[in-house]
């Protein structure tokens, strides 16, 4: 009997479905996922694939020949964006600003480490084409346990969230996105050794 919720893929005792509510969004998230996150016990990218029925994750390192993902980008009526620091990177608020109600809006977040996701996206050069955007409305993450090395950097929840919020100008809405997000990483802190938290994170 595995140990894993079959359904988040966390450890049962830190199952998080318990704190997931449906949303619908008109703008699709997609998640590329670097096989070293399934397991994460920090993990945030389940957070969105369970929440927005539309959304969708794949796993792996190069996406550049994923029959899935690469039919859905030929899509003639799709927009498509991905949310990378990259050069030529133009604010997600402009973007959003001048996207057509007419067209599939679609936002692309990697999940990984900023070390994966560079890699990750070196090999997908299927997404080269692509405008990338940065999250100009992002204030620092609230990503407590696990420290980025950019001074605005966000979990892969805060991101689909800051996307959502963009396009659809709508930030109360998907505020459960980032409920569920709280409630893990309370869950996660609690579990740790007393000390260790304030000693490492604060």
């Amino acid at each position: 009997m595995s140990r894993y919720c079959e359904y988040c893929g966390k450890a049962k005792k830190a199952c998080i479905c318990h704190w997931i509510e449906t949303i619908t969004a008109t703008t699709e998230i997609w998640i590329l996922q670097h096989p070293s996150e399934i397991k994460r016990a920090i993990g945030t990218a389940r957070i969105l694939s369970l929440s927005l029925p539309n959304s969708r994750l794949w796993v792996g390192e190069d996406f550049s020949t994923n029959d899935e993902l690469n039919r859905l980008l030929a899509e003639p009526e799709r927009d498509v964006y991905i949310v990378y620091p990259g050069e030529g990177a133009v604010p997600i608020s402009s973007v959003a600003a001048a996207a057509s109600n007419d067209r599939l809006q679609t936002v692309i977040v990697l999940d990984g480490t900023w070390k994966k996701a560079y890699k990750m996206w070196q090999l997908a050069t299927n997404l080269h084409h692509l405008p990338l955007v940065n999250l100009d409305n992002a204030d620092s993450g609230n990503y407590r346990i696990r420290k980025s090395p950019k001074e605005q950097g966000v979990s892969t929840v805060e991101a689909g969230y800051l996307a959502l919020s963009a396009f659809e100008a709508d930030n109360d809405k998907f505020s459960p996105l980032l409920t569920t997000f709280n409630h893990m990483i309370d869950f996660q802190i609690k579990q740790m050794p007393q000390g260790v938290f304030e000693k490492n994170y604060l």
